[in-house]
Formats: structure tokens, C-alpha cells, sequence
């Protein structure tokens, strides 16, 4: 299966964290969603995601989700093609604070990972924009 997703992530401390070629990122407690795609294998993809240990990274988000403070409460995901991953980035970015440069080396948008401050209206946000 082919598609976009959005992980709802808990950070349940402030911590900093080495992402990759961006350097160190400061990310402060508190729920935060990540956009993505996978244009084979979604299933597999998200599964990846949700292993804490990873002894490969490839995305920033593995940087991220490595950490022990850090971990995946819920998935939300939609058949699209990819061009759909940075329209909901780009919602996201009006209704959230976006990490700078975060996941989004491979298009213009700003981020990829937004800090949320309501998982209730991000859940239902995401809901109504994945069509679920």
C-alpha cells in the first residue's frame, strides 16, 4: 500500500536531540505530528518507525523517535500519492509551530514536524484532512 501518514509523537521531557545534517534541536515536552510518505510498502514503513532502537538512521524523524523520551501514541494514514504528504505539512504549518527544517530536505516546505498544543483538535483535524 502506498500513502501519507501522520505520527502523533509525546516528547515527556525537554530534551536535545542531534538530528542528523541539521545538528542539534531542542525540543520542548509536549505532542508533536510528523509528516510522511511512503510510496511502497506504508505498512512497513510505519512499522519501522514505531522501533525505538534504530541502528540505522535514515529520515530525521529516526533521530527523533530514537530517544528515550520520545514515543509514537498514534498513526493516522491516508492512500495518496506523495504530493499529498506536503499539503497536509502545509495545513499543519497554519494551525501549528513548525520545527524548522525538520524532515523536509527533499521539498520547500518549511517542515515536516509540527509542535501541537491540542491532540484532541489535531486528532479530529487530521480525521477530517486524511478523510477518516
Amino acid at each position: 500500500m502506498n500513502g501519507v501518514y501522520v505520527l502523533i509523537i509525546s516528547v515527556s521531557k525537554d530534551v536535545v536531540i542531534r538530528v542528523g545534517a541539521i545538528g542539534n534541536k531542542y525540543f520542548e515536552k509536549g505532542m508533536y505530528a510528523y509528516v510522511g510518505s511512503a510510496q511502497r510498502g506504508l505498512e512497513n514503513r510505519v512499522s519501522r518507525h514505531l522501533i525505538q532502537t534504530k541502528h540505522s538512521k535514515f529520515w530525521h524523524v529516526d533521530y527523533l523517535l530514537n530517544h528515550d523520551s520520545v514515543k509514537v501514541v498514534d498513526v493516522l494514514h491516508k492512500v495518496a500519492d506523495k504530493s499529498e504528504e506536503c499539503k497536509i505539512a502545509e495545513k499543519l504549518e497554519e494551525k501549528s509551530a513548525a520545527v524548522r527544517k525538520f524532515g523536509s530536505s527533499d521539498c520547500t516546505c518549511t517542515s515536516h514536524l509540527f509542535e501541537i498544543e491540542d491532540y484532541e483538535f489535531l486528532k479530529t483535524f487530521m480525521d477530517l484532512l486524511l478523510g477518516g
